[in-house]
């Protein structure tokens, strides 16, 4: 995977969520992608109650997009704090802790250095992610990710 298309790849908030639920039911790079397009996918029953029929649309209408998000990865056009906090849960399957607070809105989570650095990559300009102390496990350090600045 290259920054370089990281970074021309980019996909809505909403779009990243549904396809980082897509990505957990273990189909390779391929089948995936085939589901997409072809609208073969299931039924959510999660909270995200999600309807992948908007994905098969983005797959439809800009095929490329797509395929280049599928396969070589994306940057969110826009997070919010909230978001950040789901695709933490969809993509890295953990609860982060979301801080609310007007002026220290963040989203802690303990992460290994392969998930700090998913998460770095998708992030959309505008948030920082900082070291914010040991986590539980020895290899799984606590990270914030709050707005930069």
């Amino acid at each position: 995977m290259t920054d370089h298309n990281v970074a021309l790849t980019k996909l809505s908030q909403w779009e990243a969520l549904m396809l980082e639920s897509l990505k957990a039911h273990g189909w390779s790079g391929d089948e995936l992608i085939r589901r997409v397009q072809e609208g073969d996918l299931p039924a959510d029953d999660s909270k995200f109650k999600f309807d992948y029929s908007s994905l098969t649309e983005l797959a439809k209408e800009q095929p490329e997009l797509f395929l280049a998000a599928a396969l070589d990865g994306y940057r969110i056009k826009y997070n919010t704090i909230r978001g950040i906090s789901s695709w933490i849960e969809v993509a890295l399957k953990q609860e982060a802790e979301l801080t609310l607070d007007p002026g220290k809105e963040s989203v802690t989570a303990a992460l290994t250095a392969e998930e700090y650095t998913r998460l770095a990559e998708v992030l959309s300009v505008g948030w920082s992610i900082a070291e914010a102390g040991p986590g539980a496990e020895p290899l799984r350090p606590l990270y914030r990710v709050q707005l930069a600045g």
